[in-house]
């Protein structure tokens, strides 16, 4: 039976050839990317491109380019696509007693 000092250090030596064995891999590994980046003319700029295939950029994530179309106008000038919650306008209008089909567009 082993002591917990001996299974430490055991542990220990194992972490030490785990972290060479994966330095030796990892340096294997960039050699033969680097060498498939040569052989077809990948550049960096070719992988950032990949990487960032079929996302958008996290400036445009929230926004579609189409604004939704005008639904509702105020009597003072204000707009409301019907998406969302009710404008402060509107609501204040409706609770007057108004109602929100008289100002559809």
């Amino acid at each position: 039976m082993s002591s917990l000092i001996e299974i430490q250090n055991q542990i220990a030596l194992l972490q030490k050839q785990a972290e060479e064995i994966r330095a030796a891999e990892l340096a294997a590994t960039v050699a033969d990317i680097l060498g498939k980046m040569d052989a077809f003319g990948i550049t960096l700029e070719d992988l950032e491109r990949a990487k960032g295939r079929g996302r958008k950029p996290a400036a445009a994530a929230g926004k579609s380019g189409n604004p939704a179309p005008v639904k509702y106008r105020g009597p003072n000038g204000e707009t409301w696509s019907g998406r969302g919650l009710m404008p402060r306008w509107l609501s204040a209008l409706v609770a007057q007693g108004q109602s929100r089909e008289s100002f559809a567009v």
